[in-house]
């Protein structure tokens, strides 16, 4: 393995130089070695499952977030089949290859998470990280067919930035349903699976994390405000406008670091 981490403009991690492609805005921090970035990764995958059960994300076996492996890039980090969210370690994570195959872990593998998140990595190599579960409001408001409307300055994070799928044909289990995912996707944030619940994609583990944590905000700000009346949403320009100011993933790293960071506190063993 080699011993530094490199990030040049060809990395997964640099800028886009393409000012027209949204969402890839600036890198995050450099870590000194391979072996940094990926404990960082691991530990950020471990902190965002405990968040996610504290924002009661995790229900049965559904749900998985995965983090590309910064050396063996056509790996990834998920969690274990059937270990809740909230109980979840660094040690506990498996690292998974392009073939399904787990190189590390002795756990089972979700065949859901696999299909699901190999196709998104493989697809978009800027995809670091992917957050998927069948959050509550993710799944009502993904039962209307349709995408958000952009109602709040919020919600104008993911302005023009998330997808709708509406390809339906049951649990996810083979490629071929990952792949159209993929596809709908594309350089977005999130996706609307129709039916199914929301996904979100990201440059850190970070991001992704947050941005999940906030569409489903997002759709529960809009199931409110549509069954109390009618919403007014934000004009176009100002909406693009907003976007541009609070759309990047830097805000979103803060953002997830200032949960990150007290969950830490009050429970250390999820580094172990």
């Amino acid at each position: 393995m080699s011993a530094v981490l490199s990030i040049d403009r060809k990395s997964p991690l640099a800028l886009n130089p393409n000012p027209k492609q949204k969402f890839w805005f600036d890198p995050p921090p450099r870590r000194t070695s391979v072996e940094a970035e990926r404990r960082h990764r691991q530990e950020r995958l471990a902190g965002a499952f405990r968040l996610f059960a504290r924002f009661g994300f995790a229900q049965g076996l559904a749900g998985h977030i995965t983090a590309r492996d910064p050396e063996l890039t056509d790996h990834f980090w998920v969690n274990p089949l059937g270990v809740h969210f909230s109980r979840i370690k660094v040690s506990d994570l498996l690292l998974v290859n392009a073939r399904g195959e787990t190189v590390i872990g002795d756990r089972p593998l979700n065949k859901a998470a696999f299909a699901i998140h190999a196709a998104i990595h493989e697809h978009n190599p800027k995809i670091i990280a992917a957050a998927h579960t069948h959050s509550t409001y993710g799944k009502a408001w993904s039962t209307l067919g349709r995408k958000l409307d952009t109602l709040t300055q919020d919600a104008c994070v993911f302005h023009g930035d998330v997808a709708l799928f509406d390809d339906f044909t049951g649990m996810v289990v083979d490629g071929s349903e990952g792949e159209r995912i993929a596809r709908a996707l594309g350089d977005g944030k999130g996706a609307i699976l129709k039916n199914h619940g929301i996904l979100t994609a990201g440059p850190t583990v970070e991001a992704a994390a947050w941005w999940y944590i906030a569409l489903d905000n997002a759709c529960h700000t809009q199931l409110l405000a549509e069954a109390a009346g009618t919403p007014q949403p934000i004009d176009e320009a100002t909406a693009q406008h907003t976007h541009g100011q609070i759309g990047g993933p830097e805000g979103a790293l803060h953002s997830f670091e200032s949960l990150y960071e007290g969950l830490v506190e009050a429970e250390p063993e999820l580094l172990d």
